[in-house]
């Protein structure tokens, strides 16, 4: 049995000595540093100022080019003369270059939007389950891949050769998620597939998501979903399971971005 012995507060840090059965000194705990949180808000404020000034360029961008999409319109709708052609290249060469600055700006965005960290929960079908039965789940989301094999055990409980996986957050794509109920090598029954919005996965604290596969909505698959916008890169810091959010600011797009408590590491205090 331990206990907090006492407490000792001064600037910067808060010092706990927790002591054992015996009264025997166990260790020192020494819970976060102001000055490395504050750091590491001013890092998140940073990252919030890069991401909504990337946001300001792709809107100023897709105004451009809509303006340019109506310029060809009427154009193309003209009297064929010569200035009128002229205007028309031009107009169509401005709604090119608008696009490939779209892209450049959507690469940017999805380079700053952190990861999703997703966990197989496994797949819940009442009476579609029975022990021996397997089952492979493919997961596309852009070009990544992610492929597992799983099988329920006679206890119910299923057993997956991969566990776990790591998204990067894209802008324009949806996840597809495909279940297929693995039979003999050549009789293989697709059990569903479906697409999913991710828009709802940029959640601060990690959420279970139940995903429909079929229509009639017997077969869920239960996944763990955790996106991480930043995370600190720092060797004097490990990552605490304490979490608490900034409000950084209420008209933004990324409203909440989590801030890690940390709890140094024994020698860098």
């Amino acid at each position: 049995m331990s206990w907090i012995r006492w407490v000792s507060i001064t600037p910067g840090k808060m010092t706990v000595l927790i002591h054992n059965s015996i009264n025997k000194p166990i260790e020192y705990v020494h819970f976060g540093q102001v000055k490395a949180i504050e750091r590491f808000m001013r890092r998140l404020e940073f990252h919030l100022s890069k991401v909504e000034e990337l946001y300001d360029a792709y809107c100023m961008q897709r105004r451009l080019r809509d303006g340019a999409s109506k310029m060809v319109a009427a154009f193309n709708s003209a009297t064929g003369s010569k200035e009128a052609r002229e205007s028309l290249n031009e107009a169509n060469r401005g709604y090119r270059e608008y696009t490939e600055h779209m892209c450049s700006l959507e690469s940017e965005l999805e380079n700053q939007m952190g990861e999703f960290h997703i966990k197989m929960k496994g797949l819940v079908g009442y009476a579609r389950l029975c022990a021996g039965d397997q089952y492979e789940v493919l997961m596309r989301y852009g070009r990544q891949r992610w492929r597992m094999k799983g099988r329920v055990e006679v206890s119910s409980k299923q057993v997956w050769d991969s566990e776990d996986n790591v998204f990067l957050p894209l802008i324009t794509e949806l996840l597809s998620i495909k279940v297929t109920e693995l039979k003999s090598l050549a009789n293989h029954v697709v059990v569903g597939s479906v697409s999913c919005e991710t828009l709802d996965l940029f959640c601060p604290l990690p959420q279970t998501v139940a995903v429909d596969i079929n229509d009639l909505g017997t077969v869920k698959l239960n996944l763990e979903v955790n996106w991480r916008s930043v995370s600190p890169q720092s060797s004097l810091f490990t990552t605490s399971p304490c979490l608490t959010f900034l409000h950084l600011n209420p008209c933004s797009t990324f409203i909440y971005l989590p801030i890690l408590l940390v709890i140094a590491k024994p020698g860098h205090l």
